[in-house]
């Protein structure tokens, strides 16, 4: 498959095998993540089981579009909405109050869940084949870096899911940046390819347009 070309025979055979609870490797825009059904309990617990992940950490999920958000969260704050505005497709990962329900590997204790656009097209087109939320970790044993081509998997990953998307070499950034919104304002949890002070500058426009 290559990263600019859609083989869509391919993305309807993984959107199908996903929705009966499979798990796939697929390309994001800086590494190749693990792919589940988010609203698959049981698809979503063995994600933890293959990378050995703390299930104190909850997964992140993938959505196509700022609309599909509402599936996983609550209405999204004006605050968020702007940063999805400056940020989205890619780059930026929000962390936003979850809807009740969801599996329990998707939301942290206190009630929150990780939220990011594709950019990726092959990733994109694969949230829209799906027609539902995909979980986003890194196709990596827990505590492993992360791998920009397929023939870095983990042979114990590798020989573990239902299927390999390849997309050939990616860019192997340093992941997305990983944003906490709340009321009073943003918390950086992780400072990843979009540096705080860029983060820090769209929260100060947004406080200054709506003064």
């Amino acid at each position: 498959m290559n990263a600019r070309r859609l083989d869509r025979r391919t993305i309807a055979r993984a959107a199908e095998i996903l929705r009966r609870g499979a798990v796939v490797v697929f390309p994001t825009s800086g590494l190749y993540g693990l792919g589940a059904d988010a609203f698959n309990a049981r698809a979503v617990t063995r994600i933890f089981d293959l990378k050995g992940r703390d299930p104190a950490k909850p997964l992140l999920v993938l959505v196509d579009s700022p609309e599909m958000v509402a599936r996983v969260a609550q209405p999204p704050s004006a605050l968020a909405c702007h940063l999805m505005t400056c940020f989205w497709p890619g780059r930026v990962t929000l962390v936003v109050p979850a809807l009740p329900g969801l599996p329990l590997g998707l939301t942290a204790p206190d009630g929150t869940i990780g939220v990011r656009q594709v950019a990726h097209p092959v990733a994109a087109a694969l949230v829209r084949a799906l027609g539902g939320p995909l979980t986003g970790t890194s196709a990596n044993l827990s505590g492993a870096g992360g791998c920009a081509s397929v023939a870095g998997l983990d042979p114990a990953i590798r020989d573990a899911v239902d299927l390999v998307m390849d997309a050939g070499p990616l860019v192997g950034h340093p992941g997305s940046t990983v944003v906490e919104v709340k009321e009073q304002g943003v918390t950086i949890v992780r400072e990843g390819v979009v540096p705080r002070a860029q983060i820090m500058a769209a929260v100060e426009q947004f406080a200054a347009a709506t003064y």
